[in-house]
């Protein structure tokens, strides 16, 4: 059974997903940071291996587990919970992270591609939510779920139309699942962050460390910092920084004659199947 001491959870342990990189790496550091064991779950293997190996080099009284799984086979919920059994891990902590991004219109999408939004986004979250929520049930763990969305979820703009689509429904399905798992003790945050400075939009590490900078992207390590904040907190939702909300509101009402031009000046001239 999970201890918690106000907000913190003393001797918890944490499952992160797409903990190898970027803000699921951030998470797994910042978790440990608070004392917290950690489970890292990823697809690219060598940087999993490289990250678990930081981790149980820097923290030796905590531990570090690595679980090499692509989150998109249908029995990865199942899989994981095995895994957690198995070895006699107790998840008190459920950071749904990964996911994934690219700029193009849907109909230039392979369909193996669109099915990845799908499966990822929003399969491999229900299910997971559905299978540690029921886990922290049966053990009387107060647990915390933290799922991550996106500012574009309220943006309908050419070429995120699966990216956004399918991070609404992880905001929806958060927002529901919150008010399910109240009366349990157990919460459920979700995050809307704006731009983060990682890999995942394919931006150079020069334009990276500019749009910081200036303010147009957060860091990883700041978006952890402030979200795990507000997941010990029981928070239902997380915006991250007064102009991402403005931004939400201004792109989400733009007219449908400049969403076209976005259409013709960055999806046409750049079409790749």
């Amino acid at each position: 059974m999970c201890i918690f001491n106000k907000k913190i959870p003393v001797g918890a342990t944490a499952l992160v997903t797409g903990a190898s990189s970027g803000i699921g790496l951030e998470f797994s550091r910042r978790l440990a940071t608070l004392g917290i064991n950690v489970v890292l779950v990823s697809n690219q293997q060598e940087q999993l291996d490289d990250a678990t190996a930081e981790l149980r080099s820097a923290y030796p009284a905590l531990k570090f587990y690595s679980v090499f799984k692509n989150l998109a086979d249908a029995d990865s919920a199942e899989f994981l919970l095995g895994y957690c059994l198995k070895n006699g891990i107790a998840i008190d902590i459920l950071i749904n992270n990964a996911g994934i991004f690219n700029f193009k219109k849907v109909i230039d999408m392979t369909p193996e591609r669109l099915n990845l939004f799908v499966d990822l986004h929003m399969r491999s979250v229900t299910q997971l939510c559905r299978t540690f929520a029921l886990d922290m049930l049966e053990r009387g763990c107060k647990g915390y779920i933290f799922n991550m969305a996106s500012m574009c979820c309220w943006m309908p703009m050419p070429g995120i139309a699966a990216y956004a689509a399918t991070k609404a429904y992880i905001r929806v399905f958060s927002r529901s699942m919150y008010l399910e798992m109240k009366d349990y003790g157990i919460s459920v945050t979700v995050a809307c962050p704006g731009g983060i400075s990682t890999e995942l939009f394919g931006l150079s590490p020069g334009l990276r460390r500019l749009a910081v900078r200036i303010g147009a992207l957060t860091t990883p390590q700041r978006f952890a910092r402030n979200a795990l904040r507000r997941v010990f907190n029981r928070r239902k939702q997380y915006i991250n920084g007064f102009l991402n909300r403005l931004a939400i509101f201004v792109v989400a009402n733009l007219p449908v004659r400049f969403c076209v031009v976005v259409k013709h000046q960055l999806l046409d001239k750049n079409v790749t199947r």
